[in-house]
């Protein structure tokens, strides 16, 4: 198999995982924006990003000849590692659930919030505020203003609301930051059940038993991933939540509306997940979280696409300026500091 052993290895895949996977939930925002059901488009993303996984264990993970110690991924799927198995598959459980918690919160409180969680809460949402002060009273004239370009943020936001998927006005702010914080929490778990399905820091392996590479842990990962994405997608068809409309799996099937750019965005988190993992067998899981300094790109994104701090004042850009360079400086350093993983 093939093991990122540089410093500079470890720097090149953490810089290409800060891209990918600060990418691809602009792409599932702008689904959602399109008024594309969500259920829809992760069951999409689910497939891809397990195939991401597969591609990645089948290629690198069985590159070059294996040895007691270092077997290739096809030979740790029969040794007895069911405990490590076990963390992988834990990890893949919590990255879904905060994964699949992200696409919901997108609608309530924005791209960037959700990627930044308190960072920039409140930035986006005392200026969304201001913006919707008037909202009541546009709604009354909206019938003759239906089809208008939007004039100001303001309407900007109103004309969102009539596209979108997931309907957020009149709905209390505190259920998208409460979805936030939530999925924070998962994916706070998700790196060190990694990290332990590699490592075995808890000893739970056998005398003689080699820990899992870093391909195989990945694709325990992805498959308990997938699994519950595919299993709560499918309820959520016919049992939406947050008032989503209701759906059915013959209705997904004949949904190719947007179904590239979500299959697409599979593709781009399972790399750019697959990617992070390798770059922390070189510098350590630590270091290689680095990309979750992943907001730089959301907001970017946010920013370009979606207009999210349109027309906002100097103030929100002010500060908004000062949390992208907060999070270069912190980029800059977890990188530099990240050294040859300790192979004892």
């Amino acid at each position: 198999m093939y093991v990122v052993e540089s410093k500079g290895g470890a720097i090149a895949c953490m810089v290409f995982a800060l891209l990918l996977l600060g990418t691809w939930p602009a792409l599932l925002t702008l689904l959602e924006r399109r008024g594309r059901l969500p259920q829809h488009t992760y069951l999409d993303y689910s497939i891809t990003n397990l195939l991401a996984a597969l591609i990645i264990a089948f290629t690198f993970g069985e590159i070059g000849n294996s040895s007691l110690h270092h077997p290739n991924f096809i030979q740790q799927l029969s040794q007895d590692n069911w405990p490590s198995v076990m963390f992988a598959m834990a990890g893949g459980i919590v990255l879904s659930l905060g994964n699949l918690s992200t696409q919901y919160a997108w609608a309530f409180v924005g791209l960037s919030v959700t990627e930044v969680i308190t960072s920039s809460i409140t930035v986006v949402i005392a200026d969304n505020k201001a913006k919707l002060e008037s909202l009541s009273r546009h709604t009354n004239q909206e019938s003759n203003t239906t089809d208008a370009p939007p004039k100001s943020s303001k309407d900007f936001l109103v004309q969102l609301e009539k596209r979108r998927s997931i309907k957020v006005f009149g709905k209390s702010t505190l259920i998208g930051l409460s979805i936030t914080f939530f999925a924070g929490i998962c994916f706070s778990l998700f790196s060190p059940a990694f990290n332990l399905a590699t490592n075995d820091q808890w000893h739970t392996l056998n005398n003689g038993v080699p820990h899992l590479s870093v391909y195989t842990a990945f694709f325990y990962f992805s498959v308990s991933c997938f699994v519950i994405a595919i299993v709560l997608n499918v309820v959520f068809l016919y049992r939406p939540i947050l008032n989503s409309p209701k759906t059915t799996l013959k209705a997904y099937v004949n949904d190719w509306n947007g179904r590239g750019w979500a299959l697409l965005a599979g593709l781009l988190c399972g790399f750019g997940n697959g990617l992070q993992f390798m770059g922390g067998q070189a510098a350590g899981y630590a270091a290689a979280d680095a990309v979750q300094a992943l907001p730089l790109v959301s907001t970017f994104w946010g920013i370009v696409l979606f207009g999210e701090y349109r027309r906002s004042s100097k103030k929100t850009y002010a500060l908004l300026i000062s949390m992208l360079l907060m999070f270069m400086a912190a980029v800059g350093i977890l990188m530099a500091s990240s050294g040859h993983r300790n192979q004892s």
